[in-house]
């Protein structure tokens, strides 16, 4: 992202440093030779201001003004030879050289300021992401993990956008995807709060909604002190999907407070696992707190569970057609949820011409078969099917596949 400044002597460290350095130099030469053999009435002198302007973009200020200097004297010499030092077009040449030479140093000192303060913000938000987006492992249970976060704003690489994975006690592993209003560094407080409370709590609550609870307590309980109300006066919330995943047998549940629906891939068939007991965003504090209801579905071993914040979905192609995320992950191969996160980042990128106007965020949970795994005992099966939630088929139906919730 953005460019990285080279010093001179980084620069002159490396044989294609060395090259670039030597083109503004040959112009010297070049317009200073062809000057002198020109006649008395063609003035190439002028022209030595190219050297400088060229060395801004491949060198700092010290190399742009080394060899501005050394365009300037070119231009002493070019006027000295043909004996009009002290003639006002000469000396007219030399200031007008001088001081374009000194503006160019000048920005080009401003733009390295400008690059070391682009390098700290990344820096910060490098730190930012491993503290706060603490990467989940790539196995956890029973469960093969990958995710992609894809941040709007070129000068960090974390926003709003939040997901965890945490273990906790039965055993079983419980999923957090989020998403803050607002985008960028401002709305990280509002992010860490959610994330924090999760941690701390999914392995103390036995149940999901007990969960989904202390997450809505804790955000009501700290908003006030970590959201950015001063450039963001408007409403502030957290939509968040939450999912417990067992280790033993193919049972999960899901939470949706107010979070784009996750989509289930099973099978070369994709479902969307709408919601049946939807609950309000996280941070809806002045609303009556409902009772939280769980969306139980069959996750097998094979299956590949996606979930994704409103940036994905909401991402637009140069001519404001959204991104069929649903509609492209059926076409994609599902070998693993390393590879279909490859394809969509790919395809992502390309509908949107690398240019997002949002944060995203995706995490790719693949329920590993149990041959995959010799140090767990398999996954019993308890012979009974579960009640379907209201899931959209979007590659044809599929005979006596469970998707649901009651």
């Amino acid at each position: 992202m953005g460019f990285r400044h080279l010093s001179v002597d980084r620069l002159l460290e490396q044989p294609s440093g060395r090259g670039l350095v030597a083109v503004p130099l040959a112009l010297i030469v070049a317009i200073t030779v062809t000057d002198l053999h020109s006649p008395a009435n063609i003035h190439l002198g002028p022209l030595l201001v190219i050297a400088p302007a060229l060395t801004a973009s491949i060198g700092g200020p010290g190399l742009t003004a080394l060899v501005g200097a050394l365009a300037v004297a070119a231009q002493i010499f070019i006027a000295a030879f043909h004996g009009g030092l002290t003639t006002s077009n000469h000396v007219a040449q030399i200031i007008a050289l001088t001081v374009l030479s000194t503006l160019i140093v000048f920005f080009c000192r401003a733009r390295e300021r400008r690059s070391r303060e682009l390098s700290r913000v990344r820096s910060v938000s490098e730190a930012a992401q491993r503290v706060l987006l603490r990467p989940p492992p790539r196995r956890i249970g029973p469960l093969r993990v990958a995710w992609l976060y894809l941040a709007a704003e070129d000068e960090s690489q974390i926003g709003g956008d939040l997901f965890a994975v945490a273990r906790a006690a039965s055993p079983r592993t419980r999923v957090i995807i989020g998403d803050v209003r607002g985008k960028g560094l401002s709305s990280i407080g509002e992010a860490s709060v959610v994330l924090s409370a999760f941690r701390e709590g999914a392995h103390r609550y036995a149940t999901l909604p007990d969960l989904a609870g202390a997450l809505e307590d804790s955000v009501c309980r700290n908003l006030d002190e970590v959201a950015d109300t001063e450039h963001d006066p408007g409403e502030h919330f957290i939509t968040a999907l939450i999912a417990d995943i067992s280790d033993h047998g193919p049972r999960a549940e899901l939470i949706n407070c107010g979070h784009p629906p996750p989509l289930l891939l099973h099978d070369h068939q994709v479902t969307v696992l709408h919601a049946r007991h939807p609950a309000p965003p996280l941070g809806m504090c002045e609303l009556p707190v409902p009772l939280r209801g769980t969306d139980p579905f069959t996750f097998e071993a094979g299956d590949i569970l996606l979930l994704y914040t409103d940036g994905v979905i909401e991402a637009r192609s140069p001519t404001g057609a959204f991104y069929p995320l649903a509609e492209r992950v059926a076409l994609f191969p599902t070998s693993s949820a390393d590879a279909l996160l490859h394809h969509i980042h790919r395809d992502l990128l390309a509908h949107t011409g690398e240019q997002l106007a949002d944060d995203a965020a995706l995490l790719v949970i693949e329920r590993v078969p149990s041959h995959h795994l010799p140090h767990l005992t398999g996954y019993p099966h308890d012979g009974r099917r579960r009640p379907t939630p209201e899931a959209r088929p979007l590659a044809g139906p599929e005979p006596g596949r469970d998707t649901g919730s009651r």
